[in-house]
């Protein structure tokens, strides 16, 4: 079978984030991973932007494992949006995103965003003078 790749955000409750839940659950599924934002607040909460990387199923059944034991599990693509109604193509994220997913469409003067690329680094959020882009959790 071939392997998938697929940006997630976990987020690890209070009582979860004084354990080795990545390190378990790559080495109990055989992930290759790539971690692409990680804040962890001490005795509150941690978040973790990665990529996993493994044959379709296998990776569902690490989510699935993740999930059971209380770690909230969402798609990157869901944290960071483009509200269109306030975005006016300025193009001050497009300098700022380190990862592609912003670029000027330069026939339209547009710019156009690939949710599908994006890290959430949240660059974009603060670069953004009309507050376009958003968080959304």
């Amino acid at each position: 079978m071939a392997k998938t790749s697929k940006k997630i955000v976990l987020k690890f409750p209070h009582r979860l984030i004084e354990q080795p839940i990545v390190c378990d659950t790559v080495k109990k599924y055989n992930l290759d991973f790539n971690i692409l934002k990680a804040y962890i607040t001490p005795r509150e909460e941690g978040l973790l932007v990665l990529e996993f990387t493994a044959e379709e199923d296998v990776l569902n059944d690490a989510i699935k494992h993740l999930t059971q034991i209380g770690v909230i599990v969402q798609n990157l693509s869901q944290d960071v949006l483009r509200n269109e109604v306030k975005c006016t193509h300025c193009g001050a994220c497009v300098v700022i995103c380190p990862a592609g997913a912003l670029v000027m469409d330069h026939l339209t003067k547009k710019v156009l965003f690939y949710d599908n690329k994006c890290i959430a680094c949240e660059l974009c959020i603060k670069a953004c003078p009309t507050r376009a882009m958003e968080l959304h959790f």
